[in-house]
């Protein structure tokens, strides 16, 4: 009886073994590292009846969350932990490796202390652990930091996610000022592959710290591992139905050519326009303007492609001084993959396709024409061949810093008078924008957040924009001006900016005067 007991014991091991063994959440993103991956005897070992938690010991601290919707999937993830460990202090690495239940084009997190980038002592809103992240433990905890933030887990819960990371998700920088900014495939600002780097980083390498950041943010994101043999790919595309096909870049890391590093600025100017620079290496290349053909010749109506940084060349010296001609770290700084990416939608005719960016913190709204080698009418959008909508920051600050509503619209009107393909600037809010896609036009709706430093139910509507199928540029409309030729702040390209100040309260529906 004894044996046959031990025997049902180590058959229900290995039964269970097996099952953990074939699911995909455990395994590692590489094959050729399978060391990355979750201990299945250690998940075994946790279900082991006898080391069973009370589940009234038990919260689900981080909510739930999806992402990377399939027309017959979606990925959800959740986290519980144990409300009592049995002990006020835990040991910094845990030898038991945290993991989630899973098989979005700005920063989720900042890798800096607190101080660096803004200081949260005065409002409780420090983020953990309080120094420059670095290793596996760091990420985890860093995200984990965010992810207690309630309207995040509200909005995670909400929608469903189609996250990239961008430059600080993965920094690979210093600890000082530059850190984590204007990231490539060998580092960022201050942390390269040279000895000076390496020792201000405590000795951690480039490739070790950029592998810490990619698991961390696989374990913790709801999010797809469309190549389980690249670790580092997490560029990937959506159809939903005939309606619009989603293709969502990595523009910050892979097979990225060198960037502007602040110490080589003048060097990568002079690169700029090098036939062999790639903002994502050839491989991403290919697949992008595959798929931009696919997507046209399948019939499906709207192309929506997520970069997080912005794909215009906005000639930004007029507010921001001579040396802001060039935005070299985003798509200025690789004009051959720009002008291949024009020739990709032009030669093959490929209309409806909308650019979305982050990254710069400010709001932009430009029709996409390629200046050098077809004609752009500014006043009514001839000759361009669809329209980008850029994004500020939930919170973090604008190019034009901490300057009054009245100064960022100047920057704003000089930005506009200076860069046809821009038909609207805004500088001074936080917030977000929102797109409805109908077979018929995309709408984009631009939101502001008046207060960022206590929470809040209000915001400002911005502006409204409106593409028409087939039209390839922003609707001019009976005003022909774009957005119905008025805005609440910035500048419009021939309209008017009309200031009510007015925010909506999205929680009770009453409205209040701001500023």
């Amino acid at each position: 009886m004894q044996y046959q007991t031990l025997l049902l014991l180590a058959v229900s091991a290995a039964t269970a073994s097996a099952t953990y063994a074939g699911n995909l959440n455990y395994r590692s993103p590489s094959l050729n590292h399978p060391d990355l991956g979750i201990a299945v005897s250690k998940v075994v070992k946790r279900s082991d009846p006898a080391a069973a938690f009370d589940p009234a010991k038990l919260n689900f601290t981080h909510g739930v969350a999806s992402g990377d919707p399939y027309a017959n999937s979606v990925i959800l993830w959740t986290r519980v932990k144990d409300k009592d460990p049995g002990h006020w202090r835990s040991p910094l690495y845990s030898p038991v490796p945290i993991y989630n239940s899973s098989d979005e084009a700005n920063d989720y997190i900042y890798e800096y202390a607190d101080g660096f980038y803004g200081s949260g002592k005065d409002i409780g809103r420090v983020p953990l652990p309080d120094r420059t992240i670095y290793t596996l433990y760091d990420y985890r905890k860093r995200i984990a930091t965010h992810r207690t933030d309630i309207d995040l887990v509200a909005n995670h819960q909400r929608f469903a996610w189609i996250p990239v990371w961008d430059d600080h998700v993965l920094s690979n920088g210093a600890a000082l000022l530059e850190v984590g900014d204007n990231t490539y495939r060998d580092g960022s600002s201050l942390l390269r592959n040279v000895e000076a780097s390496f020792l201000i980083s405590g000795g951690v390498s480039v490739d070790q710290r950029k592998m810490n950041a990619v698991r961390a943010y696989f374990e913790w994101m709801p999010i797809r591992q469309v190549d389980m043999d690249d670790n580092l790919r997490i560029w990937r595309n959506f159809q939903i139905g005939s309606l619009v096909d989603v293709l969502m870049l990595d523009t910050r890391h892979y097979d990225r050519s060198i960037t502007d590093l602040y110490l080589n600025h003048f060097y990568v100017k002079k690169l700029k326009d090098d036939a062999s620079r790639s903002l994502m290496g050839s491989q991403q290349e290919n697949w992008f303007y595959r798929n931009l053909i696919k997507s046209s010749e399948r019939g499906a109506k709207w192309r929506i492609v997520g970069s997080q940084i912005v794909f215009s060349h906005i000639d930004q010296s007029a507010a921001f001084g001579k040396l802001q001609d060039f935005n070299l770290d985003a798509w200025d700084g690789y004009q051959a993959n720009r002008n291949r990416t024009f020739k990709t939608l032009y030669d093959n005719k490929i209309n409806n396709t909308i650019l979305i960016a982050g990254d710069s913190h400010a709001n932009w709204v430009s029709d996409v024409a390629w200046l050098d080698h077809a004609k752009y009418d500014e006043k009514t959008g001839a000759g361009a061949i669809g329209v980008e909508f850029a994004g500020s920051s939930i919170t973090s600050p604008s190019p034009a810093g901490s300057a009054k509503i009245d100064a960022t619209v100047k920057k704003s009107k000089s930005l506009v008078d200076n860069n046809s393909i821009l038909q609207w600037s805004e500088l001074y809010y936080r917030g977000y924008f929102e797109l409805h896609i109908t077979p018929a036009e995309v709408q984009a709706k631009f939101f502001g957040t008046p207060k960022i430093r206590e929470r809040d139910f209000s915001e400002v509507s911005l502006a409204n924009f409106t593409v028409k199928e087939g039209a390839n540029c922003l609707d001019r409309g009976s005003t022909g001006v774009p957005g119905g030729g008025i805005v609440e702040n910035g500048w419009l390209k021939g309209g008017k900016v009309k200031r009510t100040d007015l925010a909506n309260n999205t929680e009770t529906g009453q409205w209040m005067k701001v500023n």
